[in-house]
């Protein structure tokens, strides 16, 4: 019997990337092909691109470098947002030799009739335009958490962004092919399940290939508390216009649901933000957070940021600055504005200096490191529940708690993909939780 072709992966960006990935993956097993590491000798490589910074182009050529490295006559496909968005920068990159858009990518095994080595990469991409029907997703990635996609697209239009142009239109799975899909993760002894896709919020439009929504994000949130085996749902990042009152409170007495929101902010100025079309103000962005630590005092809260975008003075950044500090968050995503081309913010007047956009970054990441810290000296004392991961680094395991509190302890290959009651005592000296364990209570 003939060797089965073996295909590797690697993914840049978000989770959404990474449950597609997973999905295409599994597309490869049903075709028979043997998933390999991608730093083992594969017949075929998979890069699944990012476009949202700089930093993700940049890397998409060292990856093709460390794929021929290990084997020069490996066929190399490029997928993903890059792809969509610069199909013949890529497809121009020495060594690729596919690169597949926004529909395409899902068809990947179509395309695979020769695997002989191109001069120049082969592209295949629609106008984005045609991106307009959904495909379910979901990731086997780590045995202690599934990511899983539930929505693809983006309406908004913000000034700053090329995803609209990458992925398309807002949609929607359905409801039921959400549930069943959790279903399937649930059965795969996965204790975890993060919600993601480009604006989950806007969960329901396109739900049925129409603009209306058929069901909201709450009736999400709602059906998949009530599906059988899951320990716990994580809601991944939700724009603050979209997280109503309703689902805070759902949380608050939510079954599986964790009280951990990730918010996107991107400033703190309201100047700033109307620059942006962002479609909120800070003052809605304060009661958000009001409201859930109303109702969940523990609750930890991850905030989005970009520094340096067009116009952004230093009084706009220490607005932004003051504003980040005086509110009750637990920790900082800082992103550092990059000009993206067929965007209105790249041909905006009052561009800020790279070393200005370098120093706000730095002093924002100084806040979140301050900001986590005195979240996790709150949790000192409390008790919470631990899911342990699945890696050993360097003698210790590390596990979350449902509130995102990273915890240490010696590495025990039996606390892999396991639940525990834990009393957090201390934080290290790297920033993370000691806890001693609670006994498990006797089962009658």
């Amino acid at each position: 019997m003939e060797n089965p072709k073996k295909v590797a992966f690697y993914t840049l960006g978000c989770k959404l990337n990474f449950s597609e990935t997973s999905t295409i993956a599994r597309s490869f097993k049903d075709e028979g092909f043997q998933r390999v590491d991608f730093s083992e000798a594969a017949d075929i490589y998979v890069i699944n691109t990012c476009s949202v910074t700089d930093n993700a182009d940049k890397r998409f050529k060292t990856i093709v470098k460390q794929a021929q490295k290990v084997n020069e006559n490996a066929f190399v496909i490029a997928v993903g947002c890059y792809a969509q968005l610069k199909p013949e920068e890529l497809a121009a990159v020495d060594g690729v030799d596919l690169v597949l858009g926004a529909t395409e990518k899902f068809k990947i095994t179509n395309y695979l009739n020769d695997l002989t080595k191109n001069d120049f990469g082969e592209i295949h991409s629609c106008e984005i335009q045609e991106a307009d029907f959904y495909v379910g997703s979901y990731s086997f990635g780590d045995r202690t958490r599934a990511f899983l996609k539930v929505q693809d697209g983006c309406d908004y239009k913000c000034t700053y962004c090329t995803i609209p142009l990458a992925r398309g239109i807002s949609r929607s799975d359905t409801l039921e092919n959400v549930l069943e899909n959790a279903k399937k993760i649930s059965e795969k002894n996965i204790k975890e399940i993060v919600l993601t896709g480009v604006n989950i919020g806007d969960y329901g439009k396109g739900e049925f290939g129409n603009k209306k929504h058929e069901h909201t994000f709450l009736d999400l949130v709602k059906a998949l508390d009530k599906v059988e085996g899951i320990e716990r749902l994580r809601i991944s990042s939700i724009e603050p216009n979209l997280l109503k009152n309703e689902t805070i409170d759902f949380v608050a007495s939510s079954k599986a649901f964790v009280p951990h929101f990730h918010i996107p902010l991107q400033s703190g100025s309201n100047e700033v933000l109307k620059a942006m079309r962002r479609r909120y103000m800070r003052e809605l962005y304060v009661d958000r957070v009001t409201r859930i630590k109303e109702v969940m005092p523990d609750a930890c809260i991850g905030v989005d940021v970009i520094v340096g975008f067009p116009g952004e003075t230093d009084e706009h950044f220490l607005e932004t600055y003051n504003f980040l500090n005086e509110l009750e968050i637990s920790y900082l995503h800082v992103f550092t504005y990059s000009e993206r081309e067929n965007t209105i913010a790249a041909e905006m007047d009052g561009v800020v200096p790279a070393k200005v956009r370098k120093k706000r970054s730095k002093m924002l990441r100084g806040l979140s490191a301050k900001k986590r810290r005195a979240f996790y000296e709150s949790q000192l004392g409390s008790v919470k529940t631990v899911l342990f991961e699945g890696e050993n680094k360097e003698g210790y395991i590390h596990g979350f708690t449902e509130n995102y509190v990273k915890v240490k302890t010696p590495w025990n290959p039996g606390l892999v993909n396991t639940l525990h009651q834990v009393e957090l005592q201390k934080i290290d000296d790297d920033g993370l939780v000691r806890f001693e364990f609670i006994e498990e209570p006797a089962l009658a």
